[in-house]
């Protein structure tokens, strides 16, 4: 049985308000004034961030959602499993996932206030110490990310070399493809920005890497599983620009430069307990209004700005709201629906983002009767068709009692599980988790799982409490088809030029969102909460604000290699390859 969904607060308000003068005694303070109220159309992490920095900043802004708070983020209670006074089970879109090179969502939750917590929510993340990459079958299991070597020895290419050799060995991949597989990794890491956005912008990473022509082991654990399973991105779609930036990030915070953490971090409780409820009351106590239930109907256009947005509910019912500036914060596949008529009129460059590509990436929780030990930290099931990943969560949640805080008393845990290709077919029904009815699915993914032996031989199905599937996961009985409420950008090669700014040239609308170009680049939390801050900016830039800007975060970058790419800019602009990039004849 798939229990319905739907939101609930756990979290007592009294203190966290009162706590909210405090947290923004830094921000100058403004009175409400015309041509400082911001109507902001989304309550996900981008018109969140927008909100926040906004608000600190004496603007009066208002925030209209038409489901929830915290978008694809939020917890998704289980509606109806809380009995003898506890809370309902704990599910969501998908688990939580804070790398160590996330700079904007740390420093937006050290600004909201948790209990006694010095650093507010950010003492809410944990860090991760323990992921495991999991194979299937009698395949030994992967170790991808070893114990840390001297730092100084990494700022070097043969530095890089050899860390990126030794960590990525002993993964059934023939020694002469692995070689192979970290001079490509070189090669990205001393291209020039010029190189990067003018080549591998417009280069799959499954072109790059060369995985056409080589073995079943080397395009399943290294062009495949590095994508799918660290980025959730097609290997042979998405952008090696894209997924090399990444996969940079990804080395240096291993490396433990330039990081604001721990490689790997989640959350110590549910997060909207952990995070998103307090976040909302924080920015309530600032003056921040929240009209759930309301979505956009459409923008009213005048004299080349927009001047007003109707507003619909559940039932139809319209409302019209009047602004002196309007932040779109939606997801792409639902900002591209308003942005046509006089909004493309207006600006011609709308037209591009209906040439942005969307895929899935969506999870189930199986709520366990007993907990297991595999580690403490993320699990990547490498041999997973439908490139899964997984979380036990319950060992993050210290303060809370599992059995005793949620459902009936007779689950301890909570197995969260991450979906990232929905196109492949399964090992149960020969079907496509886009094919699959809601139990089919919970049935497949939970084969794929015990098809690693690792979690197989400690979990089986009499373990299992319950689950439930994202509901914005909805199947039709009658064309045996799933359709999915909440995709997410994919970074395509030669997407970039068709995504767009935040400001447009409506002066007084601006766009926000994951598929937005900000620095971190890939569709995540962090790049949402990005673009609410440049968004924020750029309104502050509009009135002549004195305030401070929201702080913009770059990627870390090896002041060793500077010398390299400057060297390679010259190259590229020559028409000369990268210096590494050297081809042998053949499939090298």
């Amino acid at each position: 049985m798939v229990p319905n969904v739907d939101r609930r607060t756990v979290l007592k308000t009294g203190a966290v308000v009162g706590a909210a003068t405090a947290f923004s005694a830094g921000a100058p303070a403004f009175s409400s004034t015309p041509g400082r109220r911001v109507a902001i159309l989304g309550g996900g992490m981008a018109g969140l961030a927008a909100a926040h920095e906004l608000a600190e900043r004496g603007f009066d802004v208002t925030v209209f959602e038409p489901k929830a708070w915290g978008g694809k983020a939020r917890s998704i209670p289980v509606a109806n499993t809380g009995v003898g006074g506890r809370a309902d089970l704990p599910g969501e879109h998908g688990f939580r996932f804070f790398p160590g090179f996330y700079h904007h969502i740390p420093d937006t939750m050290k600004r909201i206030p948790f209990g006694s917590n010095a650093n507010g929510v950010k003492d809410n993340l944990s860090a991760a110490k323990g992921g495991k990459f999991l194979r299937g079958g009698d395949r030994a299991d992967a170790f991808i990310f070893g114990i840390g070597p001297d730092p100084q020895a990494l700022l070097t290419v043969d530095g890089l070399r050899r860390y990126l050799l030794e960590n990525l060995k002993g993964q059934d991949v023939p020694p002469d493809e692995l070689a192979y597989f970290v001079t490509r990794l070189l090669v990205f890491l001393t291209s020039s920005d010029e190189r990067r956005f003018g080549q591998w912008e417009n280069v799959s990473w499954w072109d790059f890497v060369g995985a056409a022509t080589r073995s079943p082991d080397y395009q399943h654990v290294l062009a495949a599983g590095l994508t799918r399973n660290l980025v959730a991105a097609k290997e042979t779609l998405a952008s090696t620009r894209t997924i090399g930036h990444m996969g940079e990030a990804f080395v240096y915070t291993m490396m433990g430069v330039g990081a604001d953490g721990a490689l790997d971090r989640v959350l110590n409780l549910p997060t909207n307990e952990a995070w998103i409820d307090p976040w909302t009351t924080y920015l309530r106590g600032l003056g921040v209004k929240f009209v759930l239930g309301q979505g956009l109907a459409s923008y009213e256009v005048t004299n080349g700005k927009v001047s007003a947005v109707n507003l619909a509910d559940a039932y139809g019912v319209t409302t019209r709201h009047e602004s002196d500036w309007f932040i779109s914060a939606m997801p792409v596949d639902k900002a591209t629906a308003f942005l046509g008529g006089d909004m493309l009129a207006r600006d011609p460059s709308f037209a591009n983002l209906n040439r942005l590509q969307t895929d899935w990436m969506v999870g189930i929780q199986y709520f366990l009767k007993k907990k297991i030990s595999i580690t403490f930290g993320h699990i990547t099931f490498i041999d997973s068709p439908w490139a899964l990943t997984a979380l036990t969560q319950g060992q993050f949640w210290k303060s809370r009692n599992f059995p005793a805080a949620y459902g009936d008393g007779s689950a301890v845990d909570c197995l969260s599980v991450d979906i990232s290709n929905w196109d492949a077919k399964g090992i149960l029904y020969g079907k496509t988790a886009k094919e699959c009815s809601p139990q089919e699915v919970a049935n497949e993914v939970f084969a794929q799982i015990r098809y690693h032996h690792t979690v197989g031989d400690v979990l089986g199905p009499e373990d299992v409490h319950s689950w439930v599937l994202d509901p914005g996961v909805q199947y039709n009985a009658m064309t045996r088809r799933n359709a999915n409420d909440t995709p997410l950008l994919v970074n395509t090669a030669g997407s970039w030029k068709d995504r767009p700014e935040v400001s447009t040239k409506l002066p007084n609308f601006f766009l926000t969102g994951d598929f937005v170009r900000t620095n971190i680049d890939l569709a995540t939390m962090e790049g949402a909460n990005e673009s609410g801050r440049a968004a924020a900016n750029a309104i502050l830039d509009s009135v002549g604000s004195t305030a401070s800007r929201a702080t913009m975060y770059k990627l870390y970058e090896n002041p060793w290699l500077k010398g390299i790419k400057k060297i390679d800019a010259g190259l590229y602009k020559a028409g000369l390859p990268n210096a590494l990039d050297v081809r042998l004849p053949g499939r090298y």
